[in-house]
């Protein structure tokens, strides 16, 4: 009698798992070894003019209550996807744009790991990834501004020629040089930079070839506008802008991720 009490309890536990499942072609995991749980937790920012969309394995995921269901997403998305690892088959998931169903990313997960993140921003020609392990820095003290740069869309327009990292000299309107930020490149964060606030906020940033000061874009002086922000530690996406021909034009600092992200 102890042993069908004990298989009755088994199942029931078996059964809310799958009901807490989300859209995925589960099949009876009662019994099996090599069948495991998996869970993948997405936290994302889409800022598209196209809704994005995520499948897994084919197959469109489902965000929101019951009522409330969609399939295509703009701006934040957070959501956690429950399903069950076949053995040693692997789930990929695919971010999609959903008009032109233009491949952002994928992701390819196993068994070996059966809890994993999808941390990522998204915009027109810009896509960065592992948002949950990036951190701002952390300003000394009260009254300071501070920056890290990312550049995904350098040469974009530019069509440079030169794809090594980048310093940033930062100046106030007056001339005065501030400070100068290294290794500003489309992959990683730069390094940290942080000074004392004043007014009025407007800092001009020249960018240069590391190491020297000769502009990144020949014949060009490059020049990014930024606005200090007094006890804000900012994380910029730098982008190459075009002019109304397609040709280089400018390069914008506008884009702080801190705006949509929580970092901890």
């Amino acid at each position: 009698m102890k042993n069908i009490l004990t298989r009755v309890l088994i199942f029931s536990i078996i059964i809310a798992f799958f009901e807490s499942c989300t859209n995925d072609e589960l099949i009876p995991y009662y019994g099996t070894e090599t069948n495991l749980p998996g869970k993948v937790v997405i936290t994302g920012y889409s800022a598209l003019n196209d809704s994005i969309q995520i499948n897994v394995n084919g197959k469109l995921i489902e965000i929101g209550k019951e009522k409330d269901k969609k399939t295509a997403f703009t701006k934040k998305i957070e959501t956690e996807y429950q399903f069950v690892y076949f053995g040693d088959k692997s789930k990929t998931f695919e971010i999609t744009e959903k008009t032109t169903k233009k491949v952002l990313h994928s992701y390819n997960f196993t068994a070996k790991k059966t809890i994993d993140t999808i941390s990522f921003f998204a915009k027109e020609n810009i896509w960065i990834e592992n948002i949950s392990a990036i951190k701002p820095g952390v300003l000394s003290k009260t009254g300071n501004t501070g920056y890290k740069f990312i550049f995904p869309t350098q040469n974009l327009y530019s069509k440079s020629g030169y794809e090594g990292n980048l310093d940033g000299i930062l100046r106030k309107i007056n001339g005065q040089t501030i400070g100068k930020v290294e290794n500003i490149n489309k992959d990683q964060f730069s390094s940290f930079i942080e000074f004392q606030y004043s007014s009025p906020p407007t800092i001009l940033m020249e960018l240069v070839k590391h190491g020297t000061t000769e502009s990144y874009v020949p014949g060009k002086k490059v020049i990014v506008i930024l606005t200090m922000s007094v006890n804000k530690s900012k994380l910029i996406v730098l982008d190459e802008k075009p002019d109304a021909n397609g040709a280089f034009a400018s390069v914008d600092g506008n884009l702080n991720l801190v705006d949509y992200f929580v970092f901890k």
